[in-house]
């Protein structure tokens, strides 16, 4: 990951918009001074540059996750907010008819690793297809409207959990386009000595347990609104 000169959180988050076993495993992670001073904020502002908020008690009936269930049943590998993944879909390609549950059908071949994600990056390119049964043919699948910007949703959530069956992590922010989990904000306690630090680390323990997440999460941040690294 890569450290901007103490640039602050809030002025970087500029560039983003278009116009544990129980989950968490990790006990530093729910310090209330770390949400009111860095969470809080960063959801506050992105809510006032356009983005809507989800709670996480929405974006987990969304996502189809059960938090009591977590470390028994595995999750879907990649996980979306899947209405508004399809819904998106549809709305974008007029042509698109699949059935509930097929969009996300398409991503589970993918590895949980950096070629999976890489395979993934083609698909946000609007480079896969999906079939079109009324003219018998292949046609291309657009995840982000580009060209008009306006026609996607643009999203963020927090305490994005998450269980594989052996490990669990809990993501502080994530922002969704589209339904689709994209960048991940990893927030510290600017009282912490090394508290960037602390935040990559974090984010590579969960590239290592959790791979799962990281297929269609394209950027890694660390903050403590202070300073800000990503990668």
């Amino acid at each position: 990951m890569r450290a901007t000169s103490r640039a602050t959180a809030c002025g970087r988050l500029n560039t983003i918009p278009g116009g544990k076993a129980g989950v968490d495993g990790d006990q530093e992670h729910a310090h209330p001074g770390e949400h009111k001073t860095v969470q809080a904020r960063i959801l506050a502002y992105a809510e006032a540059i356009g983005w809507t908020f989800v709670s996480r008690e929405e974006a987990e009936q969304r996502r189809g996750f059960d938090p009591d269930a977590a470390g028994r049943p595995r999750e879907e590998p990649i996980t979306f907010l899947r209405r508004s993944a399809r819904r998106q879909a549809a709305g974008i390609n007029p042509r698109y008819a699949e059935g509930p549950g097929a969009l996300l059908g398409q991503f589970r071949h993918l590895h949980t690793d950096i070629y999976g994600n890489r395979e993934f990056v083609e698909h946000l390119r609007n480079r896969g297809k999906f079939f079109d049964h009324e003219e018998k043919r292949e046609r291309d699948l657009i995840l982000i409207d580009y060209d008009d910007p306006a026609r996607n949703v643009f999203e963020v959530t927090e305490e994005w959990a998450f269980h594989n069956g052996h490990y669990g992590t809990r993501e502080d922010v994530v922002f969704l386009i589209n339904g689709i989990p994209v960048l991940v904000i990893e927030c510290k306690n600017a009282n912490k000595d090394e508290a960037i630090a602390l935040g990559v680390d974090q984010i590579r323990r969960y590239h290592r347990e959790t791979p799962e997440l990281f297929v269609s999460q394209q950027l890694f941040t660390a903050t403590d609104a202070i300073g800000f690294s990503y990668g």
